[in-house]
């Protein structure tokens, strides 16, 4: 999709998409969840989306796709984090969407909740990846919700951040694989320039690994 036309739809369906975060937000102030140290979960929520701004018109195939699209972002911890079902959530979207988006934008949420597990890898698992790379949108809204933690990590200088900052660079090649169906379905694609965007963090030691050859941010 051009990003003309996916702008155009933007500004169509502005009011709604207000509407959608708005919900996203107060369900997760419901739960007294928070990003960081004390910012309002909202706060993550709407860099997911900035991501979805900025690139969906590389992914989005129709404009019926749109809404769907943002639910997804705004909506993709509410099972995880926000004690929601997925029925709960389907609910929800079906108040905002049609009864055929309504199911697109649920898979997309529960495709992007982690499994049950003691751990990061636990939780994180081959099940959890397949389940990404099947449902139309969630890699790439999974790219989105790492491009957002990763900046985030990288804007802060605290202890925290640095841990988070060492995590998601040492994750990077085995993420980018595991969400990558390798689908020439724009609905399943993993923009190039998305991924350029995340790397402008962690340029340093890009840079180093390029001298060594290991361009992991081509070569997913």
């Amino acid at each position: 999709m051009e990003r003309k036309e996916f702008e155009s739809y933007l500004k169509k369906y502005g009011e709604k998409i207000e509407q959608i975060r708005q919900s996203a937000h107060d369900l997760h102030q419901s739960v007294n969840q928070t990003y960081g140290k004390d910012l309002p979960y909202g706060y993550h929520l709407d860099m997911v989306v900035q991501g979805i701004r900025d690139f969906g018109h590389l992914v989005c195939a129709r404009e019926q796709d749109v809404l769907p699209l943002f639910f997804g972002g705004y909506y993709h911890d509410s099972i995880e984090d926000a004690r929601l079902t997925y029925n709960d959530v389907m609910k929800v979207a079906r108040s905002f969407l049609t009864e055929e988006q309504a199911v697109m934008a649920t898979e997309i949420a529960y495709a992007l909740t982690n499994d049950k597990g003691r751990t990061r890898a636990e939780r994180a698992g081959e099940k959890y990846y397949q389940g990404i790379r099947e449902t139309p949108y969630a890699p790439f809204v999974k790219l989105c919700d790492r491009l957002a933690n990763i900046t985030f990590s990288c804007s802060a200088d605290n202890s925290d951040s640095r841990r988070m900052r060492e995590v998601y660079k040492g994750e990077m090649p085995h993420f980018l694989q595991c969400i990558n169906p390798h689908s020439d379905d724009p609905r399943f694609k993993l923009p190039q320039e998305t991924v350029l965007r995340l790397a402008e963090c962690l340029i340093d030691d890009l840079e180093r690994e390029e001298h060594e050859g290991k361009v992991w941010w081509y070569d997913y």
